[in-house]
């Protein structure tokens, strides 16, 4: 072969490989606008806003105030310029992270549970399918209509409270209207809508597990029960841990199902991070403070994340 044609080979070669990376481009550039234009600019945006304060209307009457939506919302100093106030309280921030923490806590371990428990039941009996697609249905239903439905079942004289009642229990109030069940509401909707989502999740990975493992131990001896614990527990610890990482971030971002059953209350009983945001942007309109905490709940996410991931690695190598 002469060094011409060698030289028109790599011509060729090299032209079909950027026609090859245009192709890959092409096909990545929509999803990488969308992000850009939807997520990312955003992002960016409200950083930049937190430092500033802005009431809407008039552009021009943005003020840069540095760090004192910052310092106003853990309470360092309260600000007053300009006949301008900030409200903020170390208490405000105090109850809707308290509220947001307790709910996480509560709600992950209970809906990994449930999955779980409906992943195994529903692993290997006759009907699966049509169970499946029965505990699926919520996660891809309406959440205006699962909230309305069980904000009616949870009413005073509701189906629910008159199960309770049946069982030799006296409870006669609102869930929703009760400071101390209200989020319990939250909680029971929430992983009730989430269960069946999570359910196909460790099904997929219940059918991954070999049968030689699961065979292996039942020659040894071992128990149905220590089949689980030895066996079917380490084999989901994968699954497991990208539930629980997808849950944490999805619960500290509730916002639909308080703003649609309680709307935050009764008082502040059910108040989270991101209904703090709605409120001090779309309803005090203070669009700079709004964004300096969703600046911090993105700080929180960010901490609980990596914290979640250094602990998979640890257990991982140990």
């Amino acid at each position: 072969m002469s060094q011409t044609e060698a030289r028109r080979i790599r011509h060729r070669m090299g032209k079909q490989e950027r026609k090859n990376t245009l192709i890959a481009y092409s096909f990545l550039a929509p999803n990488f606008i969308g992000f850009a234009v939807f997520t990312l600019v955003p992002v960016l945006c409200a950083i930049a806003l937190s430092f500033f304060e802005w009431n809407g209307g008039d552009i021009s009457k943005i003020r840069f105030v540095g760090l004192d939506n910052y310092a106003s919302i853990f309470a360092v100093k309260k600000v007053a310029e300009k006949g301008i106030e900030y409200f903020f309280t170390r208490s405000d921030l105090g109850i809707t992270l308290k509220n947001t923490v307790f709910y996480t806590i509560v709600t992950v371990p209970l809906t990994i549970v449930c999955a779980l428990a409906l992943a195994i039941l529903l692993n290997k009996i006759k009907g699966a399918l049509f169970f499946r697609t029965v505990f699926f249905f919520p996660y891809v239903s309406s959440m205006v209509a699962i909230c309305v439905c069980w904000s009616f079942m949870m009413m005073k004289n509701g189906p629910v409270n008159q199960i309770i009642m049946a069982l030799g229990i006296n409870f006669n109030k609102s869930w929703t209207a009760d400071s101390t069940m209200a989020m319990w509401a939250i909680i029971l909707v929430s992983v009730w809508r989430n269960m069946g989502y999570y359910m196909v999740l460790y099904l997929a990975a219940l059918q991954g597990i070999p049968k030689e493992l699961t065979e292996a131990a039942t020659v040894d001896g071992a128990n149905k029960w220590q089949q689980f614990l030895h066996v079917t527990l380490p084999q989901l610890k994968p699954t497991t841990f990208f539930v629980s990482v997808m849950m944490v971030i999805s619960c500290f971002k509730i916002f639909d199902v308080v703003a649609i059953m309680t709307e935050g209350g009764p008082g502040r009983a059910t108040k989270m991070l991101v209904t703090y945001i709605y409120d001090e942007a779309f309803s005090k309109i203070r669009y700079g403070s709004a964004s300096a905490i969703a600046m911090v709940l993105l700080i929180i996410v960010l901490l609980v994340t990596i914290i979640q991931f250094s602990s998979e690695k640890k257990f991982s190598n140990d």
